[in-house]
């Protein structure tokens, strides 16, 4: 077993699973949350608490972070107390964040050993250990941590230098972006057709319309569960990346532009970020 000293910034839903594995396998795990009572539950299961980043960062082979939005990253990483105010070239530093690949190859010239990690999976893959890692940086330092993401994750994928895990990130985003549309107008059509919806839910999940949002968050909406496993205000914030990216090369995609569209409506108008990306539905019903 590799048991590693490990700073985590972030108990958000998605942090809090990560965390949970870590120390699952016996890891020595120190927290920083902006909230400490968000980061309650980790320290009763073992985790150390840090009053700032860089209290989390010293001392720490590992250092991750998972927040917010890229604004959050670089706060945690520049700020007065900031991980990069500590920080030491023996250490890697690990930003888990779904943030901009610009923001990720910043950090890559500011420190020795950074490496992009956004991971696919939702709150359930967070809990399980089972998510999907995408990650971007110098092959020798994903190397290094790379049994430490294992002990969070199924499966891992190298796309290359810095920035090449947030590439894939938003292609993976824009990819759910239309499941998630999907999902809703599905449900939606279903409903006005008067058509026993977790029927519907089982029938379009055999076939070929089967979806990783339809397997986890239908039955959610089926049982008027919003609660987020993966914030709508996240997701937001996730294509309005993904398209600026697309911008920058000259692509439209109005698929992805149309989904941004809506869940601007829904984060926005109806002031429902703090709902799961499952509220989508709320669109057309309450």
């Amino acid at each position: 077993m590799i048991i590693v000293k490990i700073g985590f910034i972030g108990t958000g839903v998605m942090g809090t699973g990560v965390i949970n594995n870590l120390l699952r396998q016996g890891n020595d795990v120190t927290v920083y949350n902006r909230t400490r009572e968000h980061a309650a539950s980790v320290i009763a299961n073992g985790a150390k608490w840090a009053a700032s980043p860089a209290a989390a960062t010293v001392g720490n082979e590992i250092v991750f972070t998972m927040v917010g939005f890229p604004a959050d990253v670089e706060q945690v990483y520049y700020g007065s107390d900031g991980i990069l105010s500590v920080a030491t070239a023996d250490q890697v530093l690990v930003d888990m964040t779904t943030s901009s690949p610009r923001l990720a190859k910043k950090l890559a010239q500011a420190a020795a050993q950074v490496v992009d990690t956004p991971v696919s999976g939702g709150d359930v893959g967070a809990r399980k250990g089972t998510l999907t890692v995408m990650l971007g940086g110098r092959q020798a330092v994903v190397d290094k941590i790379m049994p430490v993401l294992k002990q969070f994750s199924s499966s891992q994928h190298y796309f290359g230098p810095a920035g090449s895990g947030q590439h894939a990130k938003m292609a993976n985003q824009i990819m759910i972006a239309g499941t998630m549309t999907g999902m809703s107008e599905m449900l939606v059509y279903a409903k006005r057709a008067g058509l026993d919806l977790e029927e519907v839910v089982q029938t379009v999940g055999s076939g070929a319309g089967a979806n990783w949002s339809l397997s986890n968050y239908a039955p959610r909406i089926l049982r008027d569960d919003y609660t987020p496993g993966f914030f709508a205000k996240h997701f937001l914030k996730d294509l309005r990346i993904a398209l600026d990216e697309a911008e920058r090369e000259s692509l439209h995609l109005p698929a992805t532009a149309e989904a941004k569209r809506l869940y601007e409506l829904l984060v926005e108008r109806d002031g429902l970020g703090d709902d799961g990306t499952q509220a989508l539905v709320k669109l057309w019903w309450h």
